[in-house]
């Protein structure tokens, strides 16, 4: 067969093929030039999620009618240098592709009027042929329309998804390019729907978190811990939020490089590293990182979509992340997240049978409202009951709680004021589980097993750290059975085990027995701890060792040798345990990612009740 060259219009559509994948693609690619161009304001309209017309207009610089050709002809671009240096480049779009692409499989109308000019010039092109530029009237800046998408090359509709999956791409390609320019303003409607409205943010700092808020959600915000920190010309900023405001998958985990939204394993294993400590597998923590580097640091040209990167110095990039993260969440100290408190109350506040809503919500009397006409007869008689004559004194005697349930004595006078303390001074302790403790302007519930199991953990990390972990001997061996494989698994690792306290050997067929603990988890669920290591073990590669695996392994160690549920404790003892808490880095959630408290202000508890 003869080689030949292919025509100009099937090079078009083959190169548009890598660059325009649907709908979405479009609008990253024409929302990118907007930038690019200096847009304070962008607005962004879909028709049929994309598939009819996809329209974006914006202020900037604006083009003039000598521009216009070139900007839909292939390989022509203002945005690189003269000497075509790939390593210096500071602009989102860089390769004169977008528009000749988006051109060659729609129907496309330019319009854009220069800074200056007398009026707009309008150009159209269908399947990549441009007619000639024309008169139009439009103010400064350019309006680029996309009609009949894909109508070129129909083979390319049949692999889009249903409509709302569509414009759920298109949406989210936006939201990630409006949380990394704060500065300018988005509006996005999609078939009628209002997608995104965010006008431009003057000030840095405050109007990138507010911009988060809106894309992340208003919990992230107030749960939000700032990271700054820079190495080496290699600069970090941006939030990442309290392990206990987390989520079931990745999504929520954004990452830009030099102004650009990206998808990076190296950055997604530094978040995940840095959260390991505190989150157990399967939930993800929410942030929003934002890395800035010279130009000639990173290289940007190595996907035709330009969502992946490839730094010089990768091992910078990600020790920079994990060590910033980190630092940032043991400035956090013991506090959990706010939404752990919205979470209780919302459970907590009473549902009316209309829609759903609390009685202190149907009328504007806060409080107090009235009820629906139906419930008021019952409400007047339970009323006339608790006003009623008591029918003995002996009624008044108060009855011994249940087993189990009991609280534990009441703290003595002696103990100091709850205002000297960030989690009070506990008052009692309910279903052998929960601590609770009077703060000054409220309560908090604390999960005695989560708390103390955070607590081991630090002090294992920070004693295997100095000097080693300190073993106590058992009294009596115990003999704990698996089966033949498990004690091979544990048996080989036997050595690396007793350098983090735990002394086993092999003891007889299908078991062992285990002679020293960690001294910290005292005389923990031995039983437990070695099967739970057993099966970890059986999940891990054979090269890994127990010091990679550490998080892991003190966690486990940490869980069975914490104050179990259950376990009645007196006042010194929940007041020592509240002490150790606020002593304590990352006391605020558990090993697995769970709240160890709950913070309950006295103002929500009084709306409960509808005292406010």
């Amino acid at each position: 067969m003869t080689i030949r060259l292919l025509p100009e219009g099937v090079v078009n559509r083959i190169a548009a093929g890598e660059v325009i994948e649907r709908p979405a693609s479009v609008v990253k690619e024409l929302v990118e030039n907007a930038i690019d161009a200096g847009a304070r304001s962008i607005e962004i309209t879909l028709e049929e999620s994309g598939r009819r017309l996809i329209r974006v207009a914006d202020d900037g610089y604006g083009m003039g009618r000598d521009e216009l050709p070139l900007a839909l002809a292939r390989h022509a671009t203002s945005k690189l240098a003269e000497d075509g240096d790939l390593w210096s480049i500071e602009t989102l779009g860089f390769r004169g592709e977008a528009l000749p692409s988006i051109a060659a499989v729609s129907r496309l109308t330019l319009t854009s009027r220069a800074a200056g000019a007398e009026n707009a010039w309008s150009i159209e092109s269908a399947a990549g042929i441009a007619g000639d530029c024309t008169p139009a009237a439009r103010p400064q800046g350019t309006t680029v329309a996309v009609a009949d998408l894909f109508y070129a090359t129909p083979a390319r509709l049949k692999f889009l998804k249903a409509p709302r999956t569509e414009s759920g791409h298109a949406a989210d390609t936006v939201n990630r390019l409006a949380m990394c320019h704060p500065a300018v303003g988005f509006t996005m409607t999609g078939d009628g729907r209002t997608l995104l409205r965010d006008g431009p943010h003057e000030d840095a700092p405050a109007g990138r978190l507010a911009r988060l808020a809106l894309v992340m959600g208003r919990d992230f915000a107030g749960n939000a811990l700032p990271i700054d920190a820079e190495r080496e010309g290699v600069r970090l900023t941006g939030y990442a939020a309290l392990p206990t405001l987390n989520r079931a998958s990745a999504q929520h985990q954004y990452l830009f490089v030099n102004g650009r939204p990206v998808r990076d394993r190296l950055l997604h294993g530094a978040v995940r590293a840095a959260y390991a400590d505190f989150l157990h597998r399967g939930r993800h923590p929410m942030a929003a990182l934002f890395v800035d580097l010279a130009p000639d640091m990173v290289d940007v040209n190595v996907h035709p979509t330009k969502a992946e990167v490839r730094f010089r110095n990768a091992a910078l990039v990600r020790g920079l992340i994990v060590s910033a993260l980190k630092r940032a969440l043991a400035a956090a100290g013991h506090h959990a997240a706010t939404t752990v408190a919205d979470d209780a109350l919302a459970a907590l506040r009473p549902h009316s049978g209309s829609g759903g809503r609390a009685p202190g919500n149907v009328t504007a009397d806060p409080g107090y409202g009235t009820p629906p006409p139906s419930r008021a007869p019952l409400l007047a008689e339970a009323h006339a009951r608790f006003q009623a004559p008591l029918d003995s004194p002996s009624a008044q005697v108060e009855s011994p709680p249940p087993d189990g349930t009991t609280t534990a004595p009441a703290v003595g006078a002696a103990e100091p004021p709850p205002a000297a303390y960030p989690l009070g001074v506990a008052r009692g302790q309910v279903h052998g589980t929960y601590v609770v403790a009077q703060t000054e302007d409220g309560i908090v519930i604390v999960d005695q097993h989560a708390a103390h199991e955070r607590i081991v953990y630090e002090r294992m990390k920070a004693a295997l750290a100095e000097s080693g972990i300190q073993r106590q001997i058992l009294l009596i061996p115990e003999v704990v059975e698996l089966d033949d494989t498990a004690v091979g698994r544990l048996e080989a690792r036997a050595g690396e085990l007793a350098d983090l306290g735990l002394v086993l050997e092999r003891f007889g067929a299908g078991a062992v027995v285990v002679r020293e603990v960690p001294a910290l988890i005292g005389n923990g669920d031995t039983q437990g701890l070695v099967r739970d290591l057993a099966d970890e073990l059986a999940e891990w590669d054979d090269s890994s060792t127990l010091r990679q695996r550490l998080a892991d392994v003190c966690s486990t160690l940490a869980c069975h040798g914490s104050v179990r549920a259950g376990r009645r404790l007196n006042a010194d003892e929940m007041n020592a345990l509240l002490r150790q808490m606020e002593q304590t880095p990352h006391a605020g959630q558990c090993n697995h990612g769970r709240p160890t408290y709950v913070e309950l202000k006295l103002a929500d508890i009084e709306r409960l009740f509808g005292r406010r």
